[in-house]
């Protein structure tokens, strides 16, 4: 039987505290933005998940061709005994490692900040995998990797070989100087033995890119306009979703898609729950996404600065995607 705990790094108003500071300071600010884990309510992730399977969507499909493919070469190579994961989710194509795990002493770490979804997938797992032991974390691993990754002598993994994976292309979301951040905390977190899986996508023709984020059936266009439904009913705004079109760009000098929202027209937003208002004007934008796209060498060199070192490299068959493997250098 597995064994299967919870444990809660959040304070209980940790979700409306993010949010309020976020939409604070980024719908406040001259150029407005607003980070893309808010996308993801019940509605939002229902989008998503119908995103993840339409045609022009490739990341999700190509990164789960990788991990059929070589999930027991991953695992083999980097000697891992206990897996973490970094943004779990469902914890859907995490099954394919988990399933290469030797079958005796493993455990699996999913860390996410949603409860409802954290303990469904990790009650799943245990379900499903009945000799592995299976820990669900909440908490947010931008600013508690130190807390996570840390090893209490009484662990009864102390010792253990982990791997932490970052999986579905997320690393794209943050800005460089948050990966640099990101990569630093997280180099400083590991120990010998340890290893990091990273998904990331590939830089490629924007012929490729902008329909992936601008599909024909509006399914993305729906996701992103979702995120105002979000902030009316949490934070009693009034957005009319019908003032805004959706927006995918692809920002050559950076190397990163851009996910928009533009008024159509002059308009005032009442934010009653923040005590705010917002003017924007016809054609102003909100930037709600940033999804970098990746090279190889792009990838040696900030994890090279970061203190890690190359272990393996795999895409699929159509270089879209890429899994890596690194270790503290």
């Amino acid at each position: 039987m597995s064994s299967y705990s919870y444990i809660d790094h959040l304070p209980i108003d940790f979700t409306s505290a993010s949010l309020r500071s976020d939409v604070l300071e980024g719908l406040l600010a001259e150029r407005k933005w607003l980070p893309p884990k808010w996308f993801y309510d019940k509605t939002g992730s229902a989008l998503f998940e119908e995103i993840t399977r339409l045609p022009e969507y490739y990341p999700t499909r190509a990164e789960r061709a990788i991990l059929e493919r070589s999930a027991a070469e991953v695992v083999a190579l980097s000697g891992c005994r206990v897996l973490v994961e970094l943004g779990s989710g469902s914890s859907e194509k995490t099954r394919l490692l988990l399933d290469a795990l030797p079958a005796e002493g493993s455990a699996y770490v999913a860390l996410d900040v949603s409860e409802t979804a954290l303990r469904e997938a990790c009650a799943a797992v245990a379900a499903d995998f009945p000799r592995l032991s299976v820990k669900a974390v909440r908490a947010d691993f931008e600013n508690q990797l130190p807390t996570v990754l840390g090893r209490p002598s009484s662990d009864p993994d102390r010792g253990a070989g982990r791997m932490v994976a970052f999986l579905g292309g997320t690393i794209g979301n943050l800005a460089p100087e948050q990966r640099r951040a990101f990569l630093g905390t997280l180099r400083a977190g590991l120990s010998a033995g340890d290893s990091f899986l990273l998904g990331a996508d590939l830089v490629k023709s924007p012929e490729v890119l902008i329909p992936a984020y601008n599909d024909a059936a509006g399914v993305t266009a729906a996701f992103n306009l979702n995120v105002l439904e979000v902030l009316n009913r949490r934070l009693a705004a009034d957005f009319d979703r019908g003032d805004f079109e959706h927006r995918a760009i692809w920002d050559a000098e950076n190397a990163w898609m851009e996910m928009r929202l533009r008024a159509v027209r002059a308009l005032s937003v009442r934010i009653a729950g923040l005590g705010v208002g917002l003017e924007l004007a016809a054609g102003e934008e909100i930037r709600t996404e940033i999804s970098a796209k990746f090279t190889k060498a792009r990838l040696q060199t900030e994890f090279a600065a970061a203190g890690f070192a190359p272990v393996g490299w795999w895409t699929d068959p159509d270089g879209l995607f890429s899994l890596s493997l690194w270790t503290p250098a």
